[in-house]
């Protein structure tokens, strides 16, 4: 028999990363938009040993025996996701938020069927319709833009882009978006052309959850999310139906066996665990910290005299604009993960930059509130990212700000046994 026990430890290569990994996490500030910190529970549910069992089919109809266990969890993560919701139909199986997109297309559309989302370059994601993904590849994608002055949704504009191409479906949801967004006005847009409301709520599913944010169940036909990033459970996906039984019915059938076999069952365990602890009042406090503190760096750059996209955020996320700084976003990505704060370069409504250069940074407050920062934080973490931005060539300076975002870190630890 093979020692299970030894084998794994004999690995040391990965198990050096993984090390290493975690002493990364530990000493940097994390400000990346799609990034949290699971809880231990949700770590101990997805390590555990239902990665062993495959379970085919859903709870109660499936192809395996001995899923009476799995069964529950899957159940119980269902469950807790309509209460979170507001909706009636549930599908946890989803391995990640682009695999859930792709299920709603092959249950709504047809390959060549006109849909319509936000361009990517203007806060859209890549399952929304990009050229280089199979949203762009396989269906007709019409794209939509914010107005170049307010750098919001333009909603008579998308109104006319739709009487004009008719599609069928309108993704509104977004990965770089930081506004409030109109769900009854899109609703509306909808019901005039015929198309179906598609919310892709990856990004704010948390702050949906927790009433924080306005919810697309009374007007979207489906609603898909990832259950990390707000939501602060494990990497997956996840798709809502919130009436409609026949249209749920399609949904399942386009996971399993359209494009799925076996669901991750150890994934769903931490999704039912994670559902579990957004259901406490505490989740609800944390959400509300995660909106004041990007409200607070959004601030903060303002008095700096950065330029935020859109002016503010109502969200977690917001795009720093570094067209009129004399530096890309991928000059200052560089610079910040040199000492320890690690964003991500974003194009920004209307950037002349490639998506590989861009000209701005996409910056998120959910994994650094995980840790207990507040908004006094934020503050002296905008100051350390403009101190360094200004200060990239001078190898003092950005020692100096290594050892002060380690100080930072060290104030504020991933988990409370630290």
């Amino acid at each position: 028999m093979m020692d299970l026990k030894n084998k794994a430890a004999i690995d040391t290569k990965t198990m050096d990363c993984i090390d290493r990994e975690l002493d990364r996490q530990k000493n940097n500030i994390v400000l990346i938009a799609s990034e949290n910190f699971a809880s231990e529970a949700v770590m101990k549910a997805q390590g555990s040993v239902l990665t062993n069992k495959y379970a085919e089919g859903y709870p109660g109809k499936r192809y395996y025996g001995g899923c009476e266990f799995v069964d529950q969890i899957e159940q119980s993560a269902i469950d807790r996701a309509k209460q979170l919701f507001n909706v009636e139909f549930v599908n946890v199986q989803p391995h990640s938020g682009s695999q859930a997109n792709l299920a709603v297309f092959k249950a709504m559309l047809a390959p060549g069927d006109t849909f319509m989302g936000l361009d990517l370059s203007h806060g859209g994601h890549l399952s929304h319709g990009c050229a280089a993904n199979i949203s762009g590849q396989y269906y007709n994608a019409v794209t939509y833009k914010l107005n170049e002055k307010t750098e919001a949704l333009d909603y008579d504009a998308i109104e006319q882009q739709a009487i004009a191409c008719k599609p069928k479906l309108i993704i509104a949801g977004y990965s770089a978006y930081s506004l409030t967004i109109d769900w009854k006005r899109l609703r509306a847009i909808c019901d005039k052309v015929g198309a179906k409301l598609h919310a892709d709520i990856a990004h704010i599913a948390g702050l949906i959850a927790t009433g924080l944010f306005p919810s697309p169940s009374p007007y979207a036909d489906v609603m898909t999310t990832t259950t990390h990033k707000s939501l602060r459970g494990p990497r997956g996906g996840m798709i809502m139906v919130p009436r409609d039984a026949e249209l749920a019915k399609k949904i399942n059938q386009a996971i399993f066996p359209g494009l799925q076999g076996g669901p991750l069952m150890h994934i769903i365990a931490a999704k039912a665990v994670a559902f579990f602890e957004a259901l406490q009042p505490e989740f609800k406090q944390y959400q509300q910290q995660v909106i004041d503190n990007a409200r607070a760096m959004c601030k903060r750059f303002q008095e700096l005299g950065y330029k935020i996209t859109s002016n503010t955020t109502d969200t977690h996320l917001f795009l720093l604009d570094l067209t009129k700084k004399d530096l890309t976003g991928k000059e200052a990505e560089e610079a910040l993960n040199s000492i320890g704060i690690i964003v991500n370069k974003n194009t920004v409504p209307g950037d002349k930059r490639s998506p590989f250069i861009t000209s701005g940074l996409r910056i998120g407050s959910c994994a650094i509130t995980t840790r207990g920062a507040d908004c006094n934080a934020m503050v002296e973490i905008v100051n350390m990212i403009d101190r360094c931005l200004q200060n990239r060539q001078n190898p003092d300076e950005m020692n100096q700000l290594k050892n002060q975002v380690k100080q930072f870190c060290q104030q504020y630890p991933i988990y409370q046994t630290e």
